[in-house]
């Protein structure tokens, strides 16, 4: 038998050894450790450097001891997304109805031409009232949000503000087995969920980046606040005093973005422990100052880089998706139309989780754009008669939904949750593809926020239905 040289002796005796000191070790050595670096690091600058401007960093503490308080550093990150919302939702009203109004006049002007020049009545359908309308549907509802929503969320963003609410997380994604940069990848998603999976680049270990890109369609992208803002306007918005409607939207959506950040730590959670086991690694996250934000970046980032971009995008998805749409509505076998069919096919599985066949069918149509929802459950109810401007005004939204098609308080609850979770874009599914290069991963990315959303909306659905 062969015995260890003098040298693998001693190197496994230092391995042995590291095992137990290991050991030992409490579970946040790594913090101490960092704390205790930057607390001599601070001693030798106090010592070697003098500072110019040292009333603008004693600011930055004294705002970080209030942001990053254990206290006050959540609720205050849950007011300010509040005070976002509140402001879209209250300031875009106005432009979504002036929107719709000239770009429906335009159908009927341009509609009435055709009958005019004798085009048939197949040919003026299929473009005016069903690829344009489409168009003009996603351009009206999707504008005025984005145009209001995306310069205040880069606002925060160009401060300095999103490396606090990373911050802030830290401690829950780690206790969920993710990393704490996972935090602002989902920032990234509140714009757009593709954005969020390539920003998981900058986390280092593949295992966390898997989580982070597989849990980062939970957190609701562009394409779902039209649905999300629409719903909780008509239905909960309705409940309340006409002062107090946007308010209680934009409580309600806040609700729906907490769900979304829970359901993320669990989903994390729940990833760490089976098919991606591991413990966490922690990081080091140095806060930024505070900067003023530059309004010339601001207007570029917000307008051009990210409305215009995620505006086009839903266009093109809705120009062939309005044209599908109409065909289904307009194309008959045995008497009914195609849409029909495929509404009667949906209806018991959205019955059993709290909606029906036609939204459900509007989510299939909508996989390359969650933006095109709204206005496709809308020309799916309404079939190939006429739109107009009228359905600008909350109440012709209320008395479609819950007068003519027998809508419920739970019909709008679970298709906010719905919306929510269910799987991501075809956009978002192809990044993710890029980004993990396994048609594993890229399938337990699309399924498993289906498989969340329908496994909820069913819980919600039943118990609803138990209790009243």
């Amino acid at each position: 038998m062969n015995s260890a040289s003098p040298t693998q002796q001693i190197v496994q005796n230092i391995i042995d050894r590291s095992h137990t000191l290991r050991q030992s070790l409490t579970t946040n050595f790594r913090d101490e450790l960092v704390e205790a670096l930057y607390h001599d690091a601070h001693i030798i600058a106090q010592d070697c450097v003098s500072e110019s401007d040292s009333e603008n960093i004693h600011w930055d503490r004294r705002i970080d001891r209030i942001l990053t308080s254990p206290i006050f550093g959540l609720p205050l990150m849950i007011l300010l997304l509040a005070l976002i919302f509140w402001i879209t939702i209250a300031g875009a009203n106005y432009p979504s109805s002036w929107l719709a109004t000239g770009l429906f006049w335009v159908e009927d002007f341009a509609s009435g031409l055709f009958e005019q020049w004798g085009a048939p009545w197949w040919l003026t359908g299929f473009i005016w009232h069903g690829v344009y309308r489409a168009l003009a549907w996603v351009i009206a509802v999707m504008l005025p949000p984005m145009a209001i929503f995306f310069p205040l969320f880069t606002i925060l963003e160009d401060l300095g503000y999103l490396p606090r609410v990373a911050f802030n997380l830290d401690r829950l994604f780690q206790k969920a087995g993710a990393h704490g940069k996972q935090v602002l990848t989902m920032s990234m998603g509140f714009g757009c969920n593709a954005a969020g999976v390539i920003a998981c680049r900058t986390i280092d270990s593949p295992r966390e980046r898997l989580i982070a890109i597989l849990t980062n369609n939970f957190v609701p992208c562009n394409g779902r606040w039209p649905t999300l803002i629409l719903i909780a306007t008509v239905f909960v918005g309705a409940a309340f005093p006409g002062a107090f409607v946007s308010v209680a939207a934009t409580g309600a959506i806040v609700a729906v973005v907490v769900i979304g950040v829970i359901t993320t730590l669990l989903m994390s959670a729940v990833l760490s422990r089976t098919v991606l086991k591991g413990k966490p690694s922690a990081f080091t996250l140095e806060m930024p100052p505070y900067r003023r934000p530059s309004i010339l970046r601001i207007l570029y980032t917000s307008l051009i880089d990210r409305t215009i971009f995620v505006l086009w995008r839903a266009i093109l998805c809705a120009l062939p998706a309005g044209g599908v749409i109409w065909l289904l509505a307009n194309i008959t076998w045995g008497g009914q139309p195609l849409s029909e069919y495929c509404i009667d096919f949906l209806n018991p599985l959205g019955s059993a989780i709290g909606l029906d066949g036609v939204i459900l069918l509007a989510y299939v149509i909508a996989i390359p754009a969650n933006e095109i929802v709204v206005p496709t459950i809308l020309m799916l109810y309404l079939g190939h008669t006429m739109m107009t401007e009228e359905f600008t005004q909350d109440d012709a939204w209320y008395n479609l939904f819950v007068g003519e098609k027998g809508w419920t308080l739970l019909t709008a609850v679970n298709l906010m949750l719905f919306s929510l979770l269910h799987n991501p874009c075809a956009t978002t599914i192809f990044t993710i593809w890029k980004e993990t290069r396994a048609m594993k991963w890229t399938l337990l990315g699309t399924f498993m926020p289906l498989a969340v959303a329908i496994i909820v909306t069913f819980i919600v659905a039943q118990a609803w239905r138990l209790l009243t």
